[in-house]
C-alpha cells in the first residue's frame, strides 16, 4: 500500500511527539483514510494513530535550579541501596509521558545496550529486561523495556554534555526508568518514597548540585 504524498510524515502537522512516533502513526492513519468501504476498520485505524501520537507526546518541562530530578513520569516503584549507592526506579504506566530526562548536569561517559527479557516493568523479573544504561559518571540512568516494549530509543551518545532535565531517550509502549545516585547521596536524603507520583525533569528526588552552565 502506497501512502499518499500529503500523508507523508514530513507533510503532516508538527506536534510535540517523541522522535519516530510518526513512523508508527502514519500507517494507522493511512489505514483509516484509505478504507472508506470498511468504516469500522477506518475508525480503528484513525483512533490507533491518535493513540500512538498521544502515547509519544513530549510536553515541555521546567527543571528546578538544583537537586537530582526524576528521569521519568510515573510512580516510584524501586527504592533500594546497592552497595554504597541508592537506586530510584520509576514505573511508567501507559498513560504517562514516556520521554525520559537527565536527572542532573553531566557528561555521558558510556552508553550500553543490554539484551534481555520483556517482563512487566513493575515486576521483580524486570531486573533482567532489555535496557540501555547511560553512564554519566556521578550518576547512571537506565531505560528499561516492559512487557510490550520492543524499542528503546536513546537520544544521546558518549561524550554528550547534558543539562538537568534534558531529554535522553524514550521507550515505545511501556517501560521503567531508573537513576543510580552518586555515593554521597544517602537513602535518608532521598525525597520520594515508593508509590509517589513524579514528573520527569521537575520532581526533585534527591539533593544535588545547583544548575550551572556546561
Amino acid at each position: 500500500m502506497t501512502v499518499p504524498d500529503w500523508l507523508q510524515a514530513d507533510r503532516l502537522p508538527r506536534v510535540a511527539v517523541a522522535p519516530g512516533a510518526w513512523r508508527y502513526a502514519v500507517p494507522l492513519f493511512a489505514l483509516g483514510l484509505l478504507l472508506p468501504t470498511a468504516p469500522l476498520l477506518a475508525v480503528v485505524g484513525l483512533a490507533g494513530g491518535v493513540a500512538v501520537l498521544w502515547f509519544h507526546r513530549d510536553p515541555p518541562r521546567d527543571p528546578p535550579g538544583g537537586g537530582f530530578v526524576s528521569p521519568a513520569d510515573g510512580r516510584v516503584s524501586v527504592l533500594r541501596t546497592e552497595g554504597d549507592r541508592v537506586r530510584v526506579g520509576v514505573f511508567l504506566n501507559v498513560t504517562d509521558v514516556h520521554v525520559c530526562r537527565a536527572p542532573a548536569e553531566g557528561v555521558v561517559e558510556a552508553l550500553e545496550h543490554r539484551a534481555g527479557a520483556h517482563r512487566p516493568a513493575f515486576s521483580k523479573g524486570s531486573e533482567r529486561n532489555e535496557r540501555v544504561d547511560v553512564d554519566c559518571g556521578d550518576y547512571e540512568v537506565s531505560l528499561i523495556a516492559g512487557a510490550f516494549a520492543r524499542r528503546i530509543h536513546p537520544y544521546v551518545e558518549s561524550g554528550d554534555r547534558l543539562r538537568r532535565g534534558e531529554r535522553v531517550g524514550h521507550v515505545s509502549f511501556g517501560s521503567r526508568a531508573d537513576v543510580l545516585l552518586p555515593p554521597e547521596v544517602d537513602r535518608e536524603d532521598v525525597r520520594v518514597r515508593k508509590g509517589d507520583r513524579v514528573r520527569a525533569g521537575e520532581t526533585v528526588i534527591a539533593p544535588g548540585p545547583a544548575s550551572k552552565p556546561l
